[in-house]
């Protein structure tokens, strides 16, 4: 991709009004649009971003027997009724009549949507267990907007849902969905503590929330180092000072971000929606169900609170929105062929399938372009000047890593593909 031609531009300056880091930095970097508090749109190089995190998402959903789908966001009145959620969530859940004088809502979670459809094609055991997923937009009224991707308004969600016959098979698969969890944040270059949290409206036990620690974060964690063990400070009977209740470590403290969720559901839908399976002998009973929320966005948006400098953002390689940055920049003599060194590199790194941007703007300094992929954060950075071309290399550096390298312009395609 010719940096010339690509839609979204740099901003010298944060935008004034925004408080968060993720969504400064995003903005400036042309990654997304802020439309109103809690509303983003995603330009060319946040797409690109956003499809990489759920290509990570489908990949470890499908491992463990996920089947995707997509729900309609609109949801009638009179399914959410079924579980009293229409009145109990209207503080959160836009809320309207349409023009034949029906009421609406638009979803901010889809348990209703997806046990209602389940009515239609679970009946017996032989259909147990299931597993389905999908990736969908919801809509929370938010009077908290102001953590730029990590809380909004209008949000991606990943969602998954199991069904089971008993308590023991959804233990079973509870436990894989948490491993494929941790697989995701491993993947995005994150660490998580698996945090035991309240189960809120959903069961008397305890959820389990995936915590990032970060000075951005809404929530606090009591948590220790040693062996990973935490609590969310809402629900917890441990404090600073404490000896940690599995391996005696020292329990600390700090602000978090939650970046993913999963709850034993039991048959809290399955019952008001009458979701029943036939077991051998043709008795019935309520199906026994799962959920497994990932913001991919609020997931975004964390990655970046974590990977920055004072100069930008510093993307891991699975997610960056290219691997390498090609610049240019154009001397006084030899102007000719940095160009066409350069533009040989882009091609050759097209062909091998390394997503280069390559920075062709002739009207940037190479102090503007240096500060521009500083603040894109890509891994890869790849200078070609005349000073390179003199031994037949370019300057080759990491984001992450404070000292360059020269390296011989026949040897780079297999560096850059390491």
């Amino acid at each position: 991709m010719r940096q010339s031609k690509l839609f979204g531009k740099t901003l010298r300056e944060d935008p004034k009004d925004e408080i968060s880091a993720n969504a400064r930095l995003l903005e400036r970097a042309g990654f997304i649009y802020k439309t109103m508090a809690g509303v983003y749109d995603y330009l060319p190089l946040g797409l690109k971003v956003l499809d990489k995190i759920n290509e990570i998402i489908r990949e470890e959903m499908n491992a463990i027997g996920g089947q995707e789908l997509f729900l309609s966001a609109f949801q009638p009145k009179e399914r959410w009724q079924k579980t009293g959620r229409w009145e109990t969530g209207n503080e959160v859940m836009y809320q309207f009549k349409d023009n034949s004088g029906h009421s609406l809502g638009l979803a901010w979670t889809h348990e209703e949507a997806i046990t209602e459809i389940a009515t239609r094609f679970i009946s017996s055991h032989k259909d147990l267990p299931l597993f389905l997923y999908q990736i969908q937009t919801k809509f929370r009224d938010e009077p908290r907007a102001k953590s730029g991707l990590i809380r909004g308004r209008e949000f991606l969600m990943k969602d998954l849902y199991s069904f089971h016959t008993d308590e023991k098979d959804l233990e079973r698969f509870y436990d894989k969905a948490r491993d494929a969890y941790l697989n995701i944040f491993r993947r995005c270059d994150l660490s998580v503590y698996v945090t035991e949290a309240s189960g809120g409206t959903f069961t008397k036990s305890y959820s389990h929330e995936f915590q990032v620690l970060s000075d951005a974060g809404e929530d606090w964690l009591f948590y220790c180092k040693k062996c990973g063990y935490a609590q969310n400070k809402e629900i917890a009977k441990i404090g600073v000072g404490h000896l940690c209740p599995k391996c005696k470590g020292k329990i600390e403290q700090g602000r978090s971000i939650e970046v993913g969720n999963i709850f034993k559901l039991g048959v809290k839908f399955s019952e008001p929606f009458g979701l029943l399976y036939a077991d051998e002998k043709g008795k019935k009973y309520p199906v026994v169900m799962g959920s497994y929320g990932i913001g991919p966005g609020r997931l975004m948006g964390t990655i970046v609170e974590t990977h920055r400098d004072e100069r930008g953002m510093m993307w891991p390689d699975a997610v960056a929105p290219y691997r390498v940055h090609i610049i240019e920049l154009l001397g006084k003599e030899k102007v000719k062929k940095v160009k066409e060194v350069a533009e040989k590199l882009h091609q050759e790194l097209l062909a091998k399938g390394i997503e280069p941007l390559y920075d062709d703007r002739e009207e940037k300094s190479a102090g503007e372009k240096f500060a521009d992929a500083d603040l894109l954060g890509i891994p890869w950075r790849v200078v070609v000047s005349e000073k390179t071309l003199e031994k037949s290399s370019a300057e080759v550096k990491r984001r992450d890593k404070q000292q360059a390298q020269l390296v011989k312009l026949s040897q780079l395609k297999n560096f850059l593909a390491k």
